[in-house]
């Protein structure tokens, strides 16, 4: 690697775990976190896949056993990370670590316990000659101020992390994280996923054991919803007639071993849906009494069909107390946030929303965003909400960036003083 940074840039979600080098515009890795073993493995075996094995075509991902190093948002199990981050740096990577240094992504408001278990790891493990630990919305704030003139003069923003594991409204000024005013939503991608295995296994195929398939169908087929109410009654039509019904075929584990989407022209129908609320729109003849309409469509045994699941699965992040989360949705969390800051910033935070995180990733979730927002913000106030060009590498973009500046390694604490002074003490020099 003698063209390349002597920085490792890890970006450690609790789904997704993106790695590269400071510098570079991409990382060179984007794996799941996890490990994994089939079910047809003995219970004793010692073969479980980790990172970009998962990904390979000819792996049937059926039925497999996950286990995650992170668990809500934080590092509970660092054997299986350190199985992860062996896979990533020695195979996709292919770094020496004792001649590297690291800036590590750390979730928000770690506690001390595992603050010194990730020291110990990255230290004493692995022997990275230097650490610079960094939280997610301060480097995404960094990185979409080297994009936009706007935020890098503002020096604040308000950074929404939809993640695996939480969603946070985050205020940033002068690339400091203002953590008195950062607000939390027990509600990630992770939920998600697994509120659409219980609606599908409900509905149609026990699919609770089926984690990475269904965490495919999210991503391909959910969308969020623009008007509620209208798309439930759109959604009772006959299946001809029915804008969101499509089907998601599993793996049979000998023509094909990855799921997919039985026909893509038919789970995009509800593109065509107006965008202003309109409810007076007809696909086809909706007259449900006809016998030929009534009658469903057979499904074969390794296929599902989904029809209000694909939008009332992301309006949990909405409106969560409709499912009986006692807690505020989305727009009401910024709010929040923003009420917690100096009044002069508040208008300021409002006109420069970024979203990032791969749940933002739903189609037309800016624009709802946008709608549930506008009642709750004062009207003479501007609401700009900034998606990100690929929100989940937006933060190991900003991690890439500070990497690559000249004072980085005034950041780090070294091996050295970590063996002098212990973990308590080095991670005083990390403010977030």
């Amino acid at each position: 690697m003698s063209s390349r940074s002597g920085v490792v840039v890890i970006d450690n979600g609790g789904g997704l775990l993106k790695a590269g080098f400071g510098g570079d515009k991409d990382p060179i890795a984007v794996v799941p976190n996890c490990i994994a073993k089939s079910p047809g493995s003995n219970a004793n075996s010692k073969k479980w896949l980790a990172a970009d094995q998962l990904q390979a075509q000819d792996i049937d991902v059926t039925g497999m056993t996950l286990r995650r190093p992170i668990d809500r948002g934080y590092l509970i199990n660092t054997e299986v990370q350190r199985e992860v981050w062996e896979r990533v740096l020695r195979n996709l990577l292919q770094v020496d670590p004792t001649n590297s240094s690291l800036l590590l992504v750390e979730p928000q408001f770690n506690p001390p316990g595992l603050q010194h278990a990730t020291d110990e790891l990255v230290f004493e493990e692995f022997g990275f000659k230097s650490l610079c630990v960094a939280d997610a919305p301060s480097l995404v704030h960094l990185y979409e101020a080297s994009r936009q003139p706007s935020l890098f003069h503002a020096q604040c923003s308000l950074v929404v992390d939809c993640g695996f594991s939480f969603t946070h409204a985050s205020p940033v000024l002068q690339n400091f994280t203002l953590n008195y005013a950062v607000r939390r939503m027990d509600l990630g991608g992770k939920a998600l996923t697994n509120y659409l295995k219980e609606l599908v296994s409900y509905r149609s195929l026990n699919v609770m054991d089926e984690t990475l398939l269904i965490d495919d169908a999210k991503e391909k087929l959910c969308f969020v919803s623009l008007d509620v109410p209208r798309d439930l009654h759109l959604a009772r039509l006959s299946f001809k007639d029915n804008p969101f019904r499509c089907s998601y075929i599993l793996p049979d584990g000998i023509t094909y071993k990855k799921g997919f989407v039985k026909d893509l022209d038919e789970a995009r129908r509800y593109c065509s849906l107006p965008v202003d609320g309109e409810s007076d729109i007809k696909f086809g003849d909706s007259n449900i009494d006809k016998s030929e309409d009534r009658k469903k469509p057979e499904l074969s045994q390794n296929e599902f069909a989904l029809t209000n699941e694909r939008f009332l699965v992301p309006e949990m992040l909405f409106h969560p107390i409709d499912l009986g989360m006692n807690q505020a949705g989305l727009a009401e969390c910024i709010v929040r946030s923003v009420q917690a800051c100096h009044p002069f910033i508040q208008p300021v935070l409002f006109e420069s929303i970024i979203l990032t995180g791969g749940s933002t990733l739903f189609p037309r979730f800016t624009e709802r965003l946008k709608i549930e927002l506008r009642p709750l913000v004062p009207e003479d106030y501007h609401v700009k909400i900034i998606p990100q060009e690929n929100p989940i590498l937006g933060v190991w973009r900003g991690g890439s960036i500070l990497a690559s500046s000249p004072g980085f390694e005034s950041m780090c604490v070294t091996k050295s003083e970590y063996e002098e002074m212990g973990s308590a003490r080095c991670r005083q020099r990390f403010f977030h």
